[in-house]
C-alpha cells in the first residue's frame, strides 16, 4: 500500500526528530520506533517504509562507498575519508567494496554523489 500525503508528512517529521547535529541518532530512532509501536498510527507499514527510506538516505550521506578493481590500502581509504569529510563538512567514513567489473581505478559514492576515476568510465565517455 502506497503512503498517502499525511503518512509521508509524518515520516518526514519523524525523520527530522531522528537527526541530531547532522547525523542519525540511534537513541532518537529507537524512540521513534517505540512511539510507532505504541500508538499504531494509520498505514503503519507505509509509514515505516517511508521512514526507513529517509533514514537510509541520511545514513548514506555519511558513508563513502569506495568501489575498486584491485587492492586498495588503508592509507588510501583514510585519504578519501579525510577529503570527503572536508568537502561535505561532516564526518564521512570510507568503506571499501571490491568491484570486479571495473577495469582499474576507483568509484566513490557519497549519498547520491558519484566520483569516478575508472578506465571503464573513461572508455564509456570516449564511445559517446
Amino acid at each position: 500500500m502506497a503512503a498517502n500525503k499525511k503518512t509521508r508528512l509524518l515520516a518526514k517529521q519523524l525523520h527530522k526528530l531522528s537527526v541530531v547535529n547532522g547525523s542519525v541518532s540511534a537513541e532518537q530512532v529507537a524512540g521513534v520506533l517505540g512511539w510507532i509501536e505504541k500508538t499504531q498510527p494509520r498505514q503503519t507499514m507505509a509509514l515505516l517504509k517511508a521512514y526507513h527510506h529517509r533514514i537510509a538516505i541520511e545514513l548514506a550521506k555519511s558513508e563513502a562507498l569506495v568501489e575498486h578493481a584491485g587492492p586498495v590500502s588503508d592509507g588510501t581509504l583514510k585519504l578519501i575519508q579525510g577529503a570527503m569529510t572536508q568537502k561535505y563538512k561532516r564526518t564521512i567514513t570510507a568503506k571499501a567494496k571490491p568491484a570486479p567489473q571495473l577495469l582499474a581505478g576507483l568509484r566513490v559514492r557519497v549519498g547520491s554523489d558519484v566520483y569516478e576515476s575508472t578506465v571503464a568510465g573513461q572508455l564509456a565517455a570516449l564511445s559517446v
